[in-house]
């Protein structure tokens, strides 16, 4: 116990698992347990190194440059201060040279000096008289001889007024810059100068500043590449570091929440590393140091196995992988179910190490001993119950079955072991007398019923459903007594119906006949309703019409009579022929309105038969405007068609030509003076649709329903004065609907009517007779 106390001692450091490879897991946990403060603090200082590797390069690369910069400006002093001494120097000596030897050709002078002194190509010797006229130069080539000195250097001022007091001083020739030295000889007749380019002077000088400069360029940028590929490997490094810390963190919530730990076992030295959720599991605080074999076999259950035992034939290679289930030892005291599994890291190696995981299975363990629990009263209450019961896994195999079910169907114990086919056991069961498949009233998905007559007489009910596995369950009731009475029910039960059944035709007999009485008296309603409708309706057409028929036939008689008498003188007058006119149209008249109600009554009557033709409607509708036209003109009314010349239609021409005319009289009849009347025509699905416009008085809403009913009118302000039977929507309506069409009208009162009549397009003309 007391190492077992250990593994939760609040004085050990927590040790925080990493991912390792698998191969060396226990040699990397041991490095990292001696190295661990050491790499502490080498991470701590490494962020303070990062920072200062940069300016330390940068500081480096200063320091050069400003020692490089010394060094170069020190070597072109010294080059400047040689170069100044050697002109004064070779100035004095030739001043000298010349006083010395008066007489001596300056050329001459000139050239000994040279091979004598250390002038190299590029200085230039000249010798003046005391104006500073040169009178020798070299080398030759320089051209100066005859010119005056002065002239030719500017800015040299102080050399030609002191001489070798004025020293060396930096003089312009042309537009180069050139150190000069004058010498005025001892006897005053003269002057020697020497000069050289400072171009020349520092020609290496420059040379070695731009070797410098490269050296310095290629040097810094070598250093700032590799300061740069440092900075990438740093940021690859954090950029893994912080992969892996997400790894690792999200492997050890994995661990955590999957309630599983790894462990890896050392062998050779007797040591066993947990992974922090290890310790979790188990409630002991972590630790950085390895377990030994002690400590951990001290927290496993005796009765779950001996480590040291096991540890034993791991290293006789009797084995070489663990699957073991054992309890552990809680913090609090409980025991805990683990299941681990571990396989030898390589068998072949000299040390054995062992590399797993743990596995909290305590809920799983508990959740199988209360499935065992379950099963257990599962059987002893399937055995318990008086139906048979057997179930079938999903290869119709056997599961398992009651005493009832061995005892209705003759099986032994042997003849139902678990995992027998059930072909083989029916083969076994006692021969049925009868089986019938009944119907379920839940459809295919309710199951199966079967009835079994047994050898014994008995009756069984077997109910077969399916389980959600696939497997079936077979439940048999003995339902003996209930066929028994069944047989007594089926009998008292058809005595019954045979009652029933005498009861149910004497009562349709009489429902019939109540049905019979209900329709017959119904039709006689509805009859009534039509004929008193209709008498009704031919009343009021009668009284409306009296007024009509009695004024053509009075102007008729009196007119006649007035004739016959020849009140008014012999019958060749002029007046006579005014009432032999009025007599022609009152005539006319009366057989317009006795026509219209002749139509209406053979329409009516199913007696009106129309002959189909194909027809042109243009000229029919031309014909029909010109008919109307004379009433139209007595009233200054326009009519208008907007008709195509290529319409036709397959229809009786008498019948169309009636409708359009009896339309565009009413048209007309009710159109103002100086009003406008449309005529159109088109095409459109299949039927052709012939349309009357006009803008007159219009018909009230109230009397829409009235018009194309036979022998009704609809009298108004507008229309009481205007004569005519009333007969020509209905006769038009009659027509349309013969030809399997129909007329539509709509009206606004005081702005127009619109009346359209739908006539349906045939292919070929059919005689068509009015059903009676």
């Amino acid at each position: 116990m007391a190492k077992a106390d250990a593994l939760r001692a609040p004085g050990r450091v927590a040790f925080e698992w990493r991912s390792r490879p698998r191969r060396s897991s226990a040699l990397i946990g041991n490095a990292r347990l001696i190295a661990g403060p050491a790499y502490g603090k080498l991470l701590a200082a490494e962020p303070v190194l990062r920072r200062l590797i940069p300016s330390l390069i940068i500081l480096f690369l200063i320091v050069v440059a400003c020692l490089r910069f010394l060094s170069m400006m020190s070597w072109h002093d010294d080059i400047e201060r040689n170069a100044k001494t050697i002109l004064t120097l070779s100035a004095g000596e030739l001043a000298k040279a010349g006083a010395a030897a008066p007489a001596t050709d300056p050329q001459e002078l000139l050239e000994d000096a040279v091979r004598q002194g250390s002038l190299n190509a590029d200085h230039i010797l000249a010798v003046t008289d005391r104006d500073f006229k040169v009178l020798a130069v070299s080398p030759k080539s320089t051209r100066w001889q005859g010119q005056a000195l002065d002239s030719v250097i500017s800015g040299g001022q102080p050399l030609f007024l002191f001489g070798e007091r004025a020293g060396v001083l930096d003089v312009r020739v042309g537009d180069a810059e050139w150190y000069a030295a004058v010498d005025l000889r001892p006897d005053g007749k003269g002057a020697a100068a020497v000069l050289v380019p400072q171009e020349a002077v520092f020609l290496e000088w420059r040379k070695a500043v731009s070797l410098n400069v490269t050296l310095f360029v290629l040097t810094a940028g070598v250093l700032l590449i590799v300061l740069y590929a440092y900075f990438c490997q740093v940021t690859r490094a954090k950029s893994a570091d912080r992969i892996l810390g997400d790894s690792l963190q999200r492997i050890d919530m994995a661990l955590v929440r999957g309630r599983c730990g790894l462990w890896d076992w050392d062998m050779v030295r007797g040591k066993m590393y947990w992974s922090r959720s290890m310790y979790d599991m188990l409630g002991y605080e972590p630790c950085e140091t390895m377990l030994s074999f002690g400590e951990v076999d001290e927290i496993i259950h005796p009765e779950d196995g001996n480590l040291f035992e096991l540890a034993e034939r791991i290293v006789a290679r009797e084995i070489d992988q663990i699957d073991q289930v054992f309890r552990m030892r809680h913090a609090n005291g409980q025991w805990v179910w683990m299941r681990a599994r571990a396989q030898v890291m390589d068998p072949d190696a000299p040390e054995i190490q062992l590399i797993g995981i743990a596995v909290d299975v305590t809920e799983q363990r508990h959740l199988v001993l209360r499935s065992e629990a379950a099963d257990l009263r599962l059987r002893t209450a399937i055995e318990n119950i008086n139906e048979s019961f057997v179930l079938w896994d999903t290869s119709e195999r056997l599961v398992m079955c009651n005493s009832k079910f061995q005892h209705d169907n003759g099986l032994s114990d042997r003849s139902v072991m678990p995992g027998t086919p059930r072909t083989e056991i029916e083969e076994r069961m006692l021969a049925l007398a009868s089986e019938r498949r009944l119907a379920n009233a839940n459809g295919p998905n309710g199951g199966i019923t079967i009835e079994r007559q047994l050898g014994d007489g008995r009756w069984l009910q077997v109910n077969e459903l399916k389980t959600r596995d696939g497997g079936t369950v077979s439940v048999g009731s003995d339902i003996t007594q209930i066929k028994q009475h069944q047989d007594k029910l089926m009998d008292s039960e058809r005595r019954l119906m045979a009652t029933i059944h005498d009861l149910s035709l004497a009562r349709r007999a009489e429902e019939e006949r109540t049905r019979e009485l209900v329709e017959l008296n119904r039709k006689y309603i509805r009859e009534k309703d039509r004929a008193e409708a209709a008498n009704q309706a031919k009343s009021e057409f009668l009284a409306n019409m009296s007024h009509e028929l009695r004024t053509p036939l009075n102007a008729i008689i009196g007119f006649s009579e007035l004739m016959e008498q020849a009140l008014f003188g012999p019958l060749g007058s002029g007046r006579y022929e005014e009432y032999a006119t009025d007599i022609n149209s009152s005539g006319k008249y009366l057989l317009g309105v006795i026509n219209d109600i002749l139509d209406m009554s053979k329409i009516e009557a199913g007696q009106f038969s129309i002959e189909r033709e194909q027809i042109d409607l243009g000229p029919l509708i031309s014909e029909t405007v010109r008919v109307v036209s004379l009433q139209a003109a007595q009233k200054a009314i326009t009519v208008e068609t907007r008709i195509a010349d290529s319409l036709s239609l397959v229809a009786d021409r008498r019948a169309i030509k009636q409708i359009v005319i009896n339309l565009l009289s009413n048209a007309v009849k009710f159109t103002g003076q100086g009003g406008h009347i449309v005529v159109k025509a088109r095409n459109a699905s299949g039927a052709l649709t012939l349309t009357i416009e006009d803008n007159g008085c219009g018909i009230p809403k109230t009397a829409l329903g009235k018009l194309g009913r036979p022998f009704e009118q609809v009298q108004n302000q507008f229309s009481k004065n205007h004569t005519g039977s009333g007969l020509g929507l209905a006769i038009s309506r009659s027509l349309a609907e013969l030809h399997g069409g129909a007329l539509k009208i709509r009206s606004t009162e005081g702005a127009g009517t619109i009346v359209s009549v739908r006539i349906p397009l045939r292919k070929a003309p059919q005689p068509v007779r009015a059903a009676a």
